[in-house]
């Protein structure tokens, strides 16, 4: 990426390093690439490189080193980050029970410029943006080119909580240009300074990072709904994640149970207890960063919670930027009409459950060949077997009726995809890799009588589906709301297909499910 510009301060940071670290990093790698170094005390000092880990020598790190870096950087606060001065470098300590320090993260801060040319007409559209994505994929970088680039034009303060955006000290660093940066005394009392800032400063863009509780999330909308765009980072990978942390869902318009009448629900072709967005919005546009160079845009995201919650997918937009700064989009795909031949294929675009079905006598079918891309193909051939419907598995595109994948895979548009679409094929995009997943997909595919759960049922194998994913990012174990034995037995069967350890606790009614690492 030729375009982009980076000032990384590092000198200061080395400077408060102890000397033989300082030495080991110069020849351990490029000084470029160092993303953190990492003291713990009575263990080998560590530095991560953009591809590598490096230990920096033979000799374990003492307390007088520790102690030595403590007193060069400034005051830890309350999350236990500390900076340098006009640098974006933070040093974030790990205490022993006591409260003395025994290990430090030296991160790297840099300003990059450049960053936000992929989604600089989104910027300036005045609209307002949610990042997300995982630690370390330059959610924080891209909050702060926004800030400076607006600023050009517009009145921008910047809520600071740990002084990611603006860097250590009273001087906020020159990447944010002409922004204006309010530090925060403690997080907790972010949403407070959230709201000073519109009621104190008349601005016309709120810039925030990392909103991660309700209070924020009360606080952002209140904000947007006085005109105010915002520009802000949430803990999560995607719209799903979002969608069922109850913490934050009001960020992307929240979710309630309603009852339909009986004319309504024959009208949608659904139960008469349905799952819909509860309020619009708090932000316009959800920015998905799956790496630096590529994003998922989803440019409504009314229209894409609306589409989820209906069980259908709506596919996002699809940036990328190749190494020689070219921008490519991949647009969003119109939701497509549901064509079906006499087998029930869909002869363009995604997956989406049909509103009524005809079932098919099982001698009348015909087989499909499938080709499954992600798709575990035991449990593809299981459940043919179980529905008693023809398939045949197929390891080649070209000999292929259609394709299936998950949504994860489809997002990172792999070749096998391409080719499919190319070739013009259907391609069905499953939510997940559960056996329940898959059947639902044949009986779709073949126009089979489907025996579908509630809407209490499913919303409680949605909820178990985000527990696995907030365990398989890290979370040491998510308990279930209480569900029936059927429901728990679904639970713990879908946990064991994503390798995790599931157990079941207190007694009837109130038996629920508890998901973990093994």
């Amino acid at each position: 990426m030729s375009n982009h510009h980076i000032t990384d301060n590092l000198e200061p940071l080395l400077a408060v390093l102890p000397a033989k670290i300082t030495q080991a990093i110069a020849t351990a790698g490029d000084k470029e690439d160092l993303i953190e170094v990492i003291l713990d005390l009575g263990r080998i000092p560590t530095a991560r490189f953009a591809d590598v880990e490096v230990e920096l020598g033979l000799e374990e790190v003492t307390r007088a080193e520790i102690d030595h870096v403590v007193k060069g950087i400034s005051e830890f606060d309350d999350d236990n980050r500390a900076g340098i001065e006009r640098t974006l470098h933070r040093i974030a300590a790990i205490r022993n029970r006591t409260g003395d320090v025994v290990g430090l993260t030296c991160r790297v801060g840099r300003a990059v410029y450049g960053t936000t040319e992929i989604i600089t007409d989104l910027i300036e559209s005045g609209k307002s943006l949610l990042l997300l994505g995982r630690p370390g994929v330059g959610k924080t970088t891209m909050l702060r080119e926004a800030a400076r680039i607006l600023a050009e034009s517009k009145r921008v303060v910047i809520v600071d909580t740990s002084n990611e955006i603006g860097g250590d000290g009273d001087v906020p660093h020159p990447a944010i240009g002409r922004a204006r940066r309010m530090q925060v005394a403690a997080p907790p009392l972010q949403h407070e300074v959230m709201i000073e800032a519109v009621e104190n400063h008349n601005p016309e863009v709120i810039v925030i990072d990392e909103i991660g509780r309700e209070l924020e999330a009360q606080a952002a909308r209140t904000i947007a709904e006085r005109g105010v765009q915002l520009i802000g980072t949430a803990h999560g990978n995607s719209l799903e994640n979002l969608l069922i942390n109850p913490t934050l869902a009001d960020l992307v318009g929240g979710i309630e149970s309603v009852t339909l009448s009986d004319e309504e629900a024959r009208r949608r072709g659904t139960q008469k207890t349905v799952l819909e967005r509860r309020s619009h919005p708090t932000f316009h546009v959800l920015i998905e960063i799956q790496t630096r160079d590529r994003l998922a845009i989803h440019k409504d995201v009314a229209a894409a919670v609306d589409s989820m919650l209906r069980g259908s997918l709506m596919l996002p937009e699809i940036r990328s930027r190749a190494e020689s700064g070219e921008i490519k989009i991949q647009k969003s795909p119109t939701q497509p009409k549901l064509q079906k031949t006499s087998q029930g294929i869909l002869r363009q675009g995604d997956y989406q459950p049909p509103a009524f079905q005809y079932e098919h006598p099982r001698e009348e079918l015909e087989n499909i060949d499938i080709f499954p891309y992600g798709i575990a193909r035991d449990r593809l051939s299981k459940a043919a077997k179980k529905l008693k419907v023809p398939i045949t598995i197929q390891k080649k595109i070209k000999e292929s009726d259609i394709a299936v994948t998950l949504k994860h895979h489809y997002r990172k548009n792999p070749q096998p995809i391409m080719e499919a679409e190319k070739r013009g094929l259907p391609i069905y995009v499953l939510r997940s890799n559960t056996s329940i997943r898959i059947e639902r997909f044949l009986r779709d595919l073949f126009n089979l009588k489907d025996d579908s759960f509630s809407q209490e049922e499913e919303q409680a194998l949605q909820q178990a589906q985000g527990a696995i994913q907030a365990v398989l990012n890290g979370e040491g174990w998510v308990e279930l709301e209480p569900a029936s034995s059927y429901i728990r037995r679904l639970q713990h069967q879908m946990a064991r297909q994503a390798g995790l350890t599931s157990h079941s606790y207190g007694k009837d009614p109130n038996r629920r499910v508890r998901i973990l690492r093994e």
